[in-house]
């Protein structure tokens, strides 16, 4: 039985993330920790967790420039792609989405500062792009993977955390957007019915 790359790669970094038991991500219904930790974005801007806000809430991605998840392979153009579409229907909404950098472990291979701002003027990100220095805000929150989503509603409370979408799930029946469906949810003032669905990415390289 043959089994294909992509199905490869998801059990791969499935067992990294096995690996990883301890961290634990923030349930939904907490509040945002850190809220006034302050980070440097690519266009050489500070601006606290706070601050980021939109005024219906706020989208973190956990994000990096060397995941195949994120930029893409052979078997998977990478939900960077997706990003920019993603950030023009939240501002739509009244949602404000960043992305954040927390691969401590790769700044000298790939993940620092100016290598953040070559990629995200490569790929005219249009949100702003953060680093997160020593992880700290990933450790707050729990994150795993590249990319790894947090949603928090206008009063800082998380509706949602996990997958953009569940494009890289072996056995699915249809194409389900999570987050669309979060942000659609949230809009109207309703629950998130799928609030918290696995990650699925490269891990995030903490220093150890």
């Amino acid at each position: 039985m043959k089994t294909s790359f992509s199905s490869f790669i998801i059990v791969f970094f499935s067992l990294i993330s096995l690996a990883q038991g301890e961290i634990k991500p923030l349930q939904v219904g907490t509040t945002m920790p850190l809220q006034d930790q302050e980070l440097r974005s690519t266009d050489n801007k500070s601006a606290k967790l706070k601050d980021m806000m939109g005024e219906k809430g706020l989208i973190i991605i956990f994000s990096c420039n060397t995941c195949p998840f994120v930029v893409g392979g052979k078997s998977f153009e990478g939900w960077e792609k997706a990003y920019n579409g993603l950030y023009d229907m939240a501002a739509k909404l009244g949602f404000n989405l960043v992305l954040l950098n927390s691969n401590e472990a790769k700044r000298d291979n790939g993940d620092n500062l100016e290598d953040m701002k070559k990629r995200a003027a490569e790929m005219a990100y249009k949100m702003p792009y953060y680093y997160d220095g020593n992880s700290l805000v990933a450790n707050a929150f729990g994150a795993k993977t590249t990319p790894h989503v947090f949603f928090f509603n206008k009063d800082y409370k998380l509706v949602y955390t996990g997958s953009i979408d569940n494009q890289m799930e072996q056995n699915k029946k249809r194409h389900t957007d999570y987050l669309i469906n979060a942000m659609n949810a949230v809009n109207k003032g309703k629950k998130v019915k799928m609030n918290t669905t696995p990650p699925i990415g490269c891990s995030i390289k903490r220093v150890q």
